[in-house]
């Protein structure tokens, strides 16, 4: 067995038309007997299998298995795709998502070799110079394994140095079994820990070719790469303790403040709640501090100087509601209105127009090669012909923006800009990335980092509708269906753009229900203006239709049971005042008769 220390190791397996099946039965014992020597297991080697031919496709991944048999079944089911040869696009692959730690690479900062070995038997159809160069910079060590028809300057492109040590080139498919055993001894090479005076303190960890230290839990290894040396466990910060952080050799504990007890983590602390105690005659509700409570009424209602009892208060006219139109009080709470042909926007005290809704929308726009510079630009134009239809603002509509090729680059996440003009300015600076076309790849940032509430998504209970717009001209190079899956799912509503050699059937995969209102095509990009209409019709649709809102009728009857009741008691008032005046007129006849009479005795 293979036993120099873990191994993170990924094979990328050409299967292109050239291959022939039985050529492809030699390739997979050349795994298997590679696999077989190896000490795989979650904590040991870990092992994952691609395979290309014009696309990549993961037959499993290094999180997947951790036994040889099961490694053994997946790699006997696999079926050759059969069709060109993307070497490049393979390396990119196994550069940007095999060697992820999402994927099961453990983190480069316990410095397991990532390993690649890559097993062709042709010239690539595509440029890996490149390719190759990042993916060892990376931190991936490359193997280039070519058999019979295979580039040996290909090869030599790919590896890493020393080239002697990574390059092999095996005359035909019969000998491949017997290379495994050579490769192998290269892979594993010598046991640097048994073979050599290594001097560590503690423990040795062998690597192929070299090997290093390592400290037991509660020390730190020096400057000299071999001794160790206690650490404050409390000092590094990674102790969890919420409170306090009590250090002894080697190890810590945790400790709470005053008002609080540690719980059953040994890590995070938890106020005593006093107010379990039954004796705090609250009237609503009981908010427990460290050493002690106070009382606190519900919304609506004011706390009396006993401060236990409350009194209901009307909120309209005792707080700043901050409404814009009217305030409506209820029985302890209120809420705003808005005048006819208006909405509340999410803050819940202002109102303004549909203006396409307010939504947190973010586009995601196809930079391959195949769109040209030209292109790009219309794409830009019609980016921002969309974001004209919009309130752009931090709470009506949000905006980011996603260029994708053969990697994903986010422009400007949704809470970058807050007005129409900032985000199209922003969007006439976006560059082209060109190179290939990995949609799914993009679909999968956009669910996992654009609609995040880092990225400025508003939460899920504001009930905010989330709108994902995919712009492409072409065919994706990897999978799209499981990430348009999700991300309808999640709650987004998907809307598929397709220019020119857009594949429909993908447009529709990406597009919610119902499709043909989420998906839209143009045969060229000069013709795109009426893709903005649609969109507007489909974000808004009461203003495409030219439709007013109807109010209810519950709401009109109430209005004009108001107004009757209002008109009702001004004329009572009125005719009470007619009686009165008529009255104090009478009385003041009456004072002039008795005046008369006491002079005329007089």
């Amino acid at each position: 067995k293979c036993r120099t220390g873990p191994l993170d190791i990924v094979f990328v397996i050409d299967s292109s038309r050239s291959v022939r099946p039985f050529e492809f039965e030699t390739m997979r014992r050349f795994m298997m007997d590679i696999i077989g020597n190896l000490d795989v297991g979650p904590n040991a080697t870990r092992v994952g299998v691609i395979q290309y031919s014009s696309q990549v496709q993961n037959i499993f991944s290094l999180k997947t298995f951790f036994t040889r048999a099961d490694m053994e079944r997946a790699i006997n089911s696999i079926i050759p795709l059969a069709q060109g040869t993307m070497t490049g696009l393979a390396i990119q692959y196994a550069m940007n998502v095999a060697f992820t730690t999402q994927e099961g690479a453990r983190p480069l900062h316990k410095r397991i070799p990532r390993i690649a070995i890559i097993v062709t038997d042709g010239r690539p159809q595509d440029r890996v110079t490149e390719v190759a160069t990042q993916a060892r910079n990376a931190g991936i060590e490359i193997y280039a394994v070519g058999i019979q028809r295979a580039d040996m300057n290909s090869l030599r492109a790919m590896a890493s140095p020393p080239l002697e040590e990574h390059v092999f080139l095996v005359e035909s498919f019969e000998l491949i079994q017997q290379f495994a055993k050579q490769f192998q001894d290269k892979l594993c090479g010598v046991d640097m820990c048994v073979e050599r005076e290594h001097g560590c303190q503690h423990s040795c960890i062998s690597t192929p070719g070299s090997f290093y230290c390592e400290c037991n839990a509660g020390y730190r290894l020096n400057v000299d790469g071999k001794t160790c040396s206690p650490i404050d466990a409390c000092a590094d910060g990674r102790h969890g303790c919420q409170h306090h952080c009590v250090s002894v050799r080697g190890s810590y504990s945790c400790r709470c403040r005053a008002g609080y007890y540690l719980s059953q983590n040994k890590r995070s602390c938890i106020m005593i709640d006093y107010c379990s105690f039954g004796n705090h005659s609250c009237q609503h509700e009981c908010v427990s501090i460290p050493n002690g409570h106070y009382c606190r009424c519900r919304s609506g209602f004011t706390l009396q100087p006993d401060s236990k009892s409350c009194r209901a208060t009307d909120l309209c006219n005792g707080v700043d509601h901050g409404c814009e139109f009217k305030c409506v009080s209820t029985e302890g709470s209120y809420h705003c209105v808005c005048p006819e042909g208006q909405q509340l926007q999410a803050d819940g005290k202002t109102c303004s127009k549909c203006g396409a809704g307010h939504v947190d929308l973010v586009m995601v726009i196809d930079g391959s090669k195949s769109v040209r510079p030209q292109n790009f630009e219309l794409v830009k134009q019609f980016v921002n012909r969309i974001v004209d239809l919009l309130e752009v603002s931090p709470h009506g509509t949000r905006v980011g923006l996603v260029q994708y090729s053969s990697r994903v680059r986010t422009e400007f996440p949704l809470n970058k800009y807050h007005s129409a003009d900032e985000i199209k300015k922003a969007v006439m600076d976006v560059e082209y990335m060109e190179k290939g076309t990995m949609t799914g790849l993009a679909l999968k940032h956009m669910v996992e980092h654009s609609f995040s509430e880092l990225e400025g998504a508003r939460p899920l209970s504001h009930n905010i509708p989330r709108i994902g717009l995919v712009f492409t001209d072409g065919r994706s190079q990897d999978d799209i269906s499981e990430w348009a899956r999700r991300a309808k799912e999640s709650g987004i509503v998907m809307f598929a753009v397709g220019v020119g050699k857009a594949v429909e059937e993908e447009l529709r995969a990406i597009a919610s229900e119902p499709v043909e209102q989420h998906f839209s095509y143009s045969a060229d990009f000069t013709t795109m203006t009426h893709l903005v209409e649609n969109f507007s019709l489909n974000i808004c649709p009461e203003e495409g239709k030219g439709e007013t809102e109807i109010r209810s009728p519950c709401e009109c009857e109430a209005l004009v049971q108001f107004q009757t009741n209002t008109v009702a008691i001004l004329q009572s008032l009125t005719e009470r005042n007619i009686l009165w005046a008529r009255s104090l007129a009478q009385m003041t006849a009456r004072l002039e008769d008795l005046e008369k009479q006491i002079a005329n005795k007089k």
